[in-house]
């Protein structure tokens, strides 16, 4: 049974207390993993995570998006050609970005003590996070769940090891504050999902 199903998909129903509960008990353990840390993070932060096995459970939870949000058939910003596929058997438009519903891409990485994730020029191309539709869909993979932003000079390094990409940022912020917080000062919260793909 994968982490990820056994960490958070249980058949049983059971309230969002005891789920929480059930989350803080896995977290407060001394041999919580990277994953663990990440996505206990991560929903902190207001993100809503989504663990796929396969391509199929990607196309599957991404319809459920859509149909929560009754987005088909709308516009979408996309800039990655190995998306468009999906975006084309749900008829979403990504030829013009003008005014997108939802930003649908792929991420550089998914940082764990923060429960960020890191953009660059080759997702989100020159556009800051306020330029960015207020939705967001991401599609990640296990493999890309690093350990802090001290990691990532490294691992960049090493993916690209020339033609650094430009414009590296994160976006951590998923809900709007509830009270004023000095910590989003200046920060854009946005409205985003997470497909996480189990590739290792």
């Amino acid at each position: 049974m994968s982490l990820f199903r056994k960490f958070f998909g249980s058949i049983n129903p059971a309230s969002d207390e005891d789920k929480a509960n059930e989350s803080n008990e896995s977290f407060t353990e001394s041999n919580k993993s990277i994953d663990e840390i990440f996505i206990f993070n991560f929903k902190k932060n207001g993100g809503k995570f989504l663990y796929c096995e396969n391509l199929e459970e990607v196309k599957e939870q991404f319809e459920n998006i859509l149909e929560e949000n009754d987005w088909f058939e709308s516009k979408v910003l996309c800039y990655n050609p190995d998306l468009f596929s999906i975006l084309d058997d749900n008829k979403l438009d990504y030829s013009k970005s003008a005014d997108p519903k939802f930003l649908y891409a792929t991420c550089e990485n998914l940082i764990a003590d923060e429960g960020s994730i890191l953009f660059s020029s080759k997702q989100i191309k020159q556009n800051k996070p306020h330029e960015l539709p207020a939705n967001i869909i991401i599609l990640a993979k296990t493999s890309q769940i690093i350990g802090a932003k001290s990691d990532l000079l490294s691992v960049i390094k090493k993916k690209y090891e020339t033609d650094y990409p430009t414009n590296i940022t994160t976006i951590k912020y998923f809900e709007k504050a509830k009270e004023e917080d000095f910590t989003q000062y200046g920060s854009t919260a946005k409205n985003l999902y997470l497909l996480l793909l189990e590739d290792l």
